[in-house]
């Protein structure tokens, strides 16, 4: 196993003026790249600029978190967008993050879609093609995370974006391969050990448990430990441990 790589993602700079939600500087410590709120679903511009800086500090990846436009939802509730407002939205974001991040002395590495935006893209192909034009006009150099399978991968592919199938630590999966919806209960797992041996499973044999007890297959070049959930830092540190400890090198995908 040890010819393995993983990178290791978690969305950070959720937080709002004096709200702050998650450690980011010591989930910095332990994830490889570091998906950066861009203002729609979280973050203010003092508090992002503050992220990209600590991440330049530390050599994590910035990648822009783009979502839909809804600070009050928190980026989790669907909106039905015409393609080309979605598309400038998008590129709104990453411009955004860009700035940020240049100032940092590091730069915006990739883009992943957030929430709502993320589960819609796995589907809905119009609102896939549209991010994917989004990230291909601004800059066709960006590598984009998201779901193996997923309408947005493959709209990406097709204009020649570089893909970059991803999965999910502390989520659990369908039978079909998609997230519980977090309504759901058990939607998200907080025991690090067993998330541990979830990720080691993921990266060493391609497989997962669904939540319906089954074996699926999995595909992973990146694993995301939420920034936001319970025991966040503690779930990421016994992720990268069980994989050093397993011989999987630890590494950012760009």
């Amino acid at each position: 196993m040890s010819s393995v790589t993983i990178d290791l993602n978690a969305d950070l700079g959720e937080g709002f003026g004096v709200w702050r939600l998650g450690d980011d500087d010591a989930m910095l410590e332990v994830v490889t790249s570091a998906n950066v709120a861009c203002g729609f679903h979280a973050g203010d511009p003092a508090g992002l600029a503050r992220v990209c800086r600590a991440a330049a500090r530390r050599g994590v990846r910035i990648g822009a978190q783009v979502s839909y436009r809804d600070l009050a939802g928190f980026g989790r509730r669907y909106i039905d967008m015409e393609a080309d407002h979605l598309t400038a939205d998008v590129m709104y974001q990453i411009g955004a993050l860009q700035a940020l991040a240049t100032a940092a002395g590091s730069a915006v590495s990739y883009v992943k879609p957030h929430g709502a935006l993320y589960n819609t893209i796995v589907h809905d192909e119009d609102q896939a093609a549209a991010v994917a034009a989004a990230v291909h006009a601004v800059d066709p150099g960006l590598p984009v995370l998201g779901l193996a399978g997923s309408a947005f991968l493959a709209a990406a592919g097709t204009l020649g974006l570089r893909t970059v199938a991803e999965a999910f630590a502390d989520r659990a999966y369908q039978p079909d391969g998609r997230l519980v919806s977090r309504r759901e209960p058990g939607a998200v797992l907080d025991d690090a050990e067993a998330i541990a041996a979830r990720v080691a499973s993921m990266v060493g044999s391609g497989t997962v448990v669904a939540a319906d007890g089954t074996t699926i297959p999995i595909t992973a070049e990146s694993v995301c430990v939420h920034g936001d959930s319970p025991g966040a830092v503690q779930s990421a540190t016994a992720v990268r441990a069980r994989l050093e400890a397993d011989g999987v090198t630890v590494k950012a995908f760009t």
